[in-house]
């Protein structure tokens, strides 16, 4: 199928991999602050210091790269003047915000984990920082689906589960990563769901959605999800068989961080892809079953 003068018939998004680095780094925070709160209330505090020590510094790597996308820092601030719930990045942006002084607090409590004070004040914060995480792991989800770019936008009800997965399986990556093997039970158990949900429906969007899914199958794209369900396999796989392991257990954390990565840049090539031809905007139109 061709277009007048062979022109696409939408425009490619202008973001650069400043964003599709932006969602991975958010999910990582989001992950990590629902391990650190969840390591906090069960006694396990080298993975609490290391989980909310990631979120801290996934979510600054990720106020970065939005920043650096927007162009001018002062946009970002001017995002905060209003709040707009129909806006997902203006929902985003609060999001963004208050999950930051929660997870900069929890983190702080840490310089003074001896006073009693400072460490109600910091599981209070985290449960805050875990309690805003869910958001901040899919709004993202929202955010690229609620655009014209039809392998974006078609499985729209499939992409917040895709991303919550993998923001699960990169917060688990640090506890197994960091945290020794006696405290690596929750990790384990978070990086398995975390790795088959995200498995699990980035293979209904590669298939579910007739010809809409064939740019998360072919080229840049198709490549970049299947390296990410070969890495969250092994990943799961690892942290089911690391309990004993220290090594193998950071070698399955890493396979999940490479994983998480993956999926979220194949996810945002494949959507650039279905930009460039025509057919991905015509042929699902003409398609009387959707």
């Amino acid at each position: 199928m061709t277009s007048y003068y062979g022109r696409p018939i939408l425009k490619a998004p202008v973001w650069k991999h400043d964003i599709p680095a932006y969602l991975f780094t958010g999910g990582l925070a989001a992950g990590s602050a629902l391990l650190a709160a969840g390591a906090d209330l069960t006694g396990r505090p080298v993975t609490r210091r290391a989980a909310r020590a990631a979120a801290v510094a996934a979510l600054g790597a990720s106020t970065y790269f939005l920043i650096n996308d927007l162009g001018r820092p002062e946009r970002f601030h001017h995002m905060l003047r209003v709040a707009k719930p129909t806006s997902p990045m203006s929902v985003g942006t609060w999001l963004l915000s208050a999950f930051g002084g929660a997870a900069g607090l929890a983190a702080t409590a840490e310089l003074r984990p001896r006073s009693r004070f400072v460490r109600g004040a910091g599981r209070a914060a985290g449960l805050g920082a875990a309690a805003l995480a869910p958001g901040l792991a899919t709004y993202t989800a929202v955010l690229v689906a609620d655009t014209a770019v039809p392998s974006w936008h078609e499985p729209y009800r499939e992409l917040p589960f895709a991303f919550a997965g993998s923001a699960l399986a990169s917060g688990a990556a640090v506890g197994l990563i960091a945290a020794p093997v006696r405290e690596g039970g929750p990790a384990r158990a978070m990086a398995v769901a975390g790795a088959a949900l995200e498995v699990a429906v980035t293979h209904r969007i590669e298939t579910g959605h007739g010809l809409l899914s064939e740019p998360f199958r072919t080229g840049r794209a198709g490549r970049l999800l299947r390296a990410a369900r070969a890495l969250n396999l092994a990943g799961a796989a690892g942290a089911l068989l690391g309990r004993r392991s220290r090594v193998l257990s950071a070698l399955s954390g890493a396979a999940l961080l490479a994983g998480s990565l993956a999926t979220r840049f194949g996810i945002f090539e494949a959507g650039v892809e279905s930009t460039k031809d025509p057919r991905y905007v015509v042929e699902p139109q003409r398609d009387p079953t959707t």
